[in-house]
C-alpha cells in the first residue's frame, strides 16, 4: 500500500502547491471541489451505515454554506457584501433543508439532523482554508506553513507509529494510531514549523511562536483526525471512499483541517 500512497501524495502536491501559490479563483475552485467531494463522501459513509441523509441538500446547501463563509470574511473587488450576510445565509440553509425534507417521501428527523451536521461541519470548517490564503501580505506563506506542517505531522506519525508504536492512542476509535506515533508526528511538526519560520515567515513568527504554532497544528490536526474516525467507526466503514489510492477518500485526507483550519485562522487573526 506504500507505493500507491506515495504516488497519490506526489500528484496531490503537484496540484495543491501551485494552487496555493497562485491563489485567487484557482485556489478557491480547488477548495470548493474538495468541499463538494468531502460532502459526497460524508453522504456515502452515512448511507453505508444505514443512516438517512439527504444527498442533494447536503451538497447544494453545503456549497452555499462554504460560499457564505468565504464571502463573509473576504473582500472582493467591486462586490459589496450585505452586513447581514451570515443571518441571511443561515436562514436560507435552514429553510431550504427543512423544505426539501418536507417534499421528500418517508420524512425523517434523523435525516434532517444528519444533513444539518454535514452542511454545518464540513463546508464551514474547510472554507477557512480560503480565508487563510486571503490574509493580507502573509496568506500564501501561512497556507504553506499550515499544509506542510500537517503533512510532516501525518508522515511522521505514520512512520513513527509503524516502527516504534507500542501503546494504542485510542483502540476503539482508531486501532492503528499509537502514542509513539502521535508524539513523533508532533515533534517533527514543531521542527518543520521552525524551519518554515526561517524560510517563509521570519518577520511574522519568532522561533518560539513558530514552535507553538507547530504544536497547535500537530495537536489540533490529530484530534480532528480522530473526530473523523469516530464518524467512520460509527458508520462501520474503514475509509470515506476509495477515490485516493492509498489514502482512502478526500474526507480522510482533509479530516485534519476540519477542526484545524478555523483554529489556525482565528489564532493568526487575533494573536499575531
Amino acid at each position: 500500500m506504500l507505493l500507491p500512497r506515495v504516488i497519490t501524495a506526489v500528484i496531490g502536491l503537484g496540484v495543491i502547491l501551485p494552487a496555493i501559490h497562485y491563489g485567487g479563483f484557482f485556489y478557491m475552485a480547488l477548495v470548493g471541489c474538495i468541499i463538494a467531494l468531502c460532502l459526497y463522501e460524508y453522504g456515502l459513509a452515512l448511507t453505508a451505515g444505514k443512516h438517512p441523509v439527504h444527498r442533494f441538500s447536503l451538497v447544494f446547501f453545503g456549497l452555499l454554506m462554504a460560499l457564505a463563509a468565504v464571502l463573509g470574511r473576504t473582500q472582493l473587488d467591486g462586490v459589496d457584501m450585505p452586513d447581514n450576510l451570515y443571518p441571511l445565509a443561515m436562514s436560507i440553509i435552514i429553510f431550504g433543508i427543512l423544505f426539501v425534507e418536507i417534499l421528500t417521501p418517508h420524512r425523517s428527523w434523523e435525516r434532517v439532523c444528519n444533513t444539518f451536521t454535514g452542511v454545518f461541519l464540513i463546508p464551514w470548517s474547510l472554507a477557512h482554508l480560503i480565508n487563510i490564503r486571503e490574509i493580507a501580505h502573509y496568506g500564501e506563506y501561512l497556507t504553506f506553513f499550515m499544509f506542510i506542517t500537517v503533512w510532516v505531522s501525518d508522515t511522521g506519525a505514520y512512520f513513527t507509529g509503524r516502527f516504534l508504536g507500542r501503546h494504542k492512542l485510542n483502540q476503539e476509535v482508531s486501532p492503528k494510531k499509537t502514542w509513539e506515533g502521535a508524539i513523533g508526528g508532533t515533534v517533527l511538526a514543531i521542527g518543520a514549523a521552525i524551519a518554515m519560520q526561517k524560510l517563509l515567515l521570519p518577520t511574522l513568527f519568532t522561533v518560539q511562536s513558530a514552535a507553538l504554532m507547530g504544536l497547535l497544528v500537530a495537536v489540533i490536526g490529530q484530534v480532528s483526525d480522530l473526530a473523523e474516525s469516530v464518524l467512520k467507526r460509527s458508520m462501520g466503514v474503514k475509509d470515506s471512499s476509495n477515490l485516493l489510492p492509498g489514502h482512502g477518500g478526500f474526507l480522510d485526507r482533509f479530516d485534519s483541517y476540519l477542526l484545524l483550519a478555523p483554529v489556525f485562522y482565528y489564532t493568526v487573526l487575533y494573536t499575531l
